[in-house]
């Protein structure tokens, strides 16, 4: 019956508006489902929030947003519900462990299209209406290393410590490579700048857990690191150290309201683009990109405004010195020049890109000098433990 329901519910679509990929659909006829793994609550969801109700409006189309629903079947069951009872034609849906119902949902809804955040499989799954999206989000973390590494040079030379004693403390959420990439990134742009630095790096073995991420934060502080950044979703990082009078580099937005001592500047994914970039291709019956990746030039990549009264003086004109080499590509974050793993440079690494499960690499990503990030696969791959950066536990 449910199948049954199913093709209805297709043809239906396929009745009221225009073929996707033949002449488009008409803006009135467009309504967006948008499934988030929390709520408002949570930084990352929204950033998402705040990026769906912005591009939507913006647009002149309608949408739905159901929040809170966990990486499991009530994902499917979330789009299912959004497109036979709210009329839906677009399902996004922003957390990597949605991936698996969104592609069920995807092939039992033809006519529906599907775009997800983080995932990998769309480009190795071939269905014309499932989509994976993310950024070069490391340029962005490498950007805020830069803040956070003039800030340590500044503490350096008020005496506070010494270059030997410059140690950062980094709580991430699981050992990623989505993770890990940031981490690492936002590592190298620290020690671009203050190149005696080193990190410690806990995990919480969860998205979202304010207090295993306040004590995460706090255990790094009380290990002596100088600075704390983190990719988990809550306030508990930056709320430690503003406790504790420790600078913060924060993520996926800025806690200078809560945080006004401690806080220096946050990276974020902007998803606005991409957001106008998916219904501006069903509005033109354009095919959607099977694995989209977002940019400083594009606008899908920024940082949030600094807060001068933690950040170090000069700051802002070195990020801008920094980002532009970056755009103009004379800098690359994971240039094999600038780190070594086990003391040797990295001239070969072979990617799991294509994501089948079983954890097999088969893609070569480091050439012309340096890691490859992102160019092949939207979502991260970069799982490299690199010198420097010590993993407390996973």
């Amino acid at each position: 019956m449910k199948k049954v329901l199913a093709l209805l519910v297709a043809l239906a679509l396929c009745l009221s508006c225009t073929a996707v990929f033949a002449d488009g659909v008409a803006k009135e006829n467009i309504k967006i489902g948008f499934i988030f793994l929390h709520d408002e609550n949570s930084t990352y969801d929204l950033n998402f929030l705040n990026a769906a109700k912005e591009a939507c409006e913006k647009l002149g189309v309608a949408y739905v947003l159901k929040t809170n629903i966990p990486e499991g079947q009530e994902c499917y069951e979330t789009a299912a519900e959004l497109i036979e009872d709210e009329g839906c034609n677009i399902i996004f849906a922003d957390s990597f462990g949605h991936e698996s119902f969104m592609i069920q949902a995807a092939k039992e809804y033809p006519e529906v299209q599907f775009c997800h955040a983080t995932g990998t499989r769309a480009h190795t799954e071939g269905l014309a209406n499932y989509h994976n999206a993310f950024a070069s989000i490391y340029e962005g973390r490498f950007l805020a290393g830069v803040a956070a590494g003039m800030k340590l040079n500044e503490m350096i030379e008020k005496g506070e410590f010494t270059a030997e004693e410059a140690k950062m403390g980094y709580v991430g959420a699981y050992p990623y490579a989505e993770v890990k990439s940031g981490y690492t990134s936002f590592f190298l742009g620290a020690r671009y700048i203050c190149p005696t630095v080193t990190m410690e790096v806990t995990f919480t073995n969860s998205w979202y857990d304010e207090a295993l991420e306040k004590e995460g934060a706090t255990k790094l502080i009380n290990d002596g690191c100088k600075l704390i950044s983190q990719h988990a979703d809550s306030m508990g990082a930056p709320t430690a150290c503003e406790v504790a009078g420790v600078p913060d580099v924060s993520y996926n937005g800025s806690t200078v309201a809560a945080c006004p001592n401690t806080f220096i500047i946050s990276s974020r994914i902007n998803w606005e683009p991409y957001f106008e970039y998916m219904v501006n291709c069903v509005m033109n019956g354009e095919a959607i990109a099977a694995d989209w990746t977002g940019t400083i030039a594009t606008g899908s990549v920024e940082l949030s405004e600094l807060n001068e009264q933690a950040a170090a003086a000069g700051t802002a004109e070195k990020i801008a010195e920094v980002k532009a080499a970056l755009e103009d590509g004379s800098l690359k974050v994971y240039d094999i020049n600038t780190f070594t793993v086990n003391g040797a440079k990295l001239e070969s690494y072979l990617a799991d890109v294509d994501d089948m499960g079983d954890y097999v690499p088969e893609t070569e990503v480091v050439t012309d000098g340096y890691f490859h990030e992102s160019e092949y696969r939207s979502a991260p791959y970069f799982d490299v433990d690199i010198d420097g950066i010590t993993m407390l536990g996973a």
